[in-house]
This record gives structure tokens, sequence and C-alpha cells, in this order.
């Protein structure tokens, strides 16, 4: 019995080469090119936006600037935005010599009490936020409901009570009339707890008391540095607040020679007797240039991330 055999195939496969592919031009459809326009177009909103917020907070500024540079004819007589006659320097040698030299005086009053008052403030705002963020004892969560409440209290309001106060302990018409409440700021204390719980860690804490440091020298050493941002932020604040305070000294100076710079160009400008247009306006000017110099002095204090490293995961 023989089997058959089947004969040999040969398929041969041919491949015939692919053809390129077509480029393809793909349409922006009107959806698409409005999409990638909505981007730019909210870009120049928010540009044009922020500048007209801007010129509305600078023209003040720029009257200032400008009407510092004008008698006191020119001041009413002439465009309130721009310049005429230049009397800058006449206006700075009038405003240092009239009185006696009595301005020079309140701008020195108003930097003790801002800065004395701001420098006091911030320390003991320091210490009670750091006592209640970082340390448990009884009362207080009572106590930080007394300081958001008064938070919440309009500074006003409390300048009859403080004058009461002050008159009973005989410190009316005294310079602590002025620096005593500006020492307080409850504000400062609940921004400063805020931020001390949220940037002081534990760890550190635990680790300097471990290495025997005191409790005062663990807040000195640690607390104060790391906290540094935060207490910057609260010394301008109450620079400000208490460089532009006008009720609180209006109530309880009466000796001129103690008066705030707030006080005294008040008190020209009221003056029916001698007219001090010219010298308000360029006294104001004058007045401001400590407060930007404590702004751009203390900038670089405004750091993140001060303790990162301090602490391994």
């Amino acid at each position: 019995m023989t089997t058959p055999t089947i004969p040999p195939t040969s398929t041969s496969v041919t491949t015939e080469p692919n053809p390129m592919p077509k480029p393809t031009t793909k349409k922006k459809t009107p959806a698409v090119a409005a999409g990638r326009n909505a981007p730019v177009r909210s870009q120049v909103l928010t540009t044009a936006f922020l500048f007209l917020v801007a010129t509305y907070f600078l023209m003040p500024v720029w009257w200032l600037i400008v009407s510092a540079t004008k008698s006191s004819s020119d001041l009413f007589g002439s465009n309130g935005f721009w310049f005429a006659d230049w009397n800058l320097g006449s206006n700075l040698r009038q405003l240092f010599d009239e009185d006696g030299g009595i301005f020079l005086r309140w701008v020195l009053n108003s930097l003790l009490y801002a800065v004395g008052g701001g420098a006091v403030a911030t320390f003991l705002a320091a210490m009670a936020g750091y006592a209640l963020a970082k340390y448990d004892f009884r009362g207080r969560g009572a106590i930080f409901s007394v300081i958001l409440g008064a938070v919440l209290i309009p500074t006003p309001m409390l300048a009859l009570p403080i004058y009461l106060m002050l008159s009973k302990v005989h410190l009316v018409d005294t310079v602590w009339a002025v620096l005593l409440p500006a020492a307080v700021s409850p504000f400062g204390v609940f921004l400063a707890k805020t931020y001390a719980e949220a940037s002081v860690p534990d760890e550190l804490i635990e680790a300097a008391r471990l290495d025997g440091a005191s409790e005062f020298r663990i807040f000195r050493t640690v607390g104060l540095r790391i906290m540094s941002p935060a207490l910057v932020t609260i010394f301008l604040f109450q620079l400000v607040a208490t460089w532009n305070n006008f009720f609180l000294p209006l109530i309880t100076l009466n000796d001129q020679h103690l008066w705030p710079v707030t006080l005294g160009l008040n008190a020209w400008n009221s003056d029916p007797n001698q007219p001090h247009a010219n010298l308000v306006v360029v006294g104001a000017l004058v007045s401001v240039i400590p407060l930007v110099a404590a702004f751009l002095s203390l900038q670089r204090f405004w750091r993140t991330d001060l303790v990162a490293g301090g602490v391994k995961a």
C-alpha cells in the first residue's frame, strides 16, 4: 500500500509598498480658536483692571507730591494734578521754621509713639501668641476668645474708656497716654498665635528641652526667629496704626509739644488766623516718608520656608 505524496507547492507572497500617508491639515474650528484666545483676553482684562486699581490708589499720592511743590496761591489757582512754580525748597524751609521748628518735634513724637509702642506691642504679642499656641493650660480657650472679641471692637470706641483710666492714674497729657495704649495689640496676639501654630515645630521645642534650654531661651532662640515674618507684619501694622492715630491723642494731650504729627497738622489746618495750606500739604508728604522707609527696610524679613530642612521626616 503506497501513500500518496503531495507535491510541494511554493507560495510566493508579494508585498506591495504601502503608500505614503497624505498630509492632512486640521482646520481650526471657531470653538478652538475662541478657546485659545480666551486666556489672552482674560490677561488683557486683568491687566487693565489692575491698572485702573493702581491708578485709583496712586492718584492721591501723585496729587500730594505735585501739591507739595506749590505755593499757597498756586495750590488753589492751578491744576491740582500738574506742577506750577517750583516752591518745594521754600515750603520745606518754612515748614521746619514755623512756630520755632515745632514740626520736627511732632515728627519725633510720632516716631517715639509709633516705633516704641510698636516694638513693645510686637514683643508682647509674640510672647502671648507663642504661649497660646504651644502651651496647654486651663483657660486657654477663654483667653483666646477674649482676644478675638477685642480684635472685633473698633479702636475709636476704646478712646473714652482709655481716657478715663489714664485720668485716674494721672497720666493724661503725658507721653504715656499714647505709649501705653500703643503697646497693646489684640490683632498682633491673634496673628502671632496663628503663625506659631503653623510654623513652629513641636519637634524643635522638644529637642531644645532635651538639650537643657529654658523655656524663655527656647522662645528667644527658636520661636522668635521662626516667627520673624509674622512679627515684622505685626510691627508694621502697629506702626502704621499708631502713626495715623488721631482721636486718642486729641482727647489725651493738651501740650502741643507732645502732639504727634497728625494732631499738629490738623491744628495748622484748622487755624483761621494763619493759613497753612501749603505747609499742611508738604508736612503730610514729609510725614509719609518714615512709613515708606519702614516698609522698604523691613521687606527683606518677609521670607518663607524659614525652617526648611530644620526638621527631618
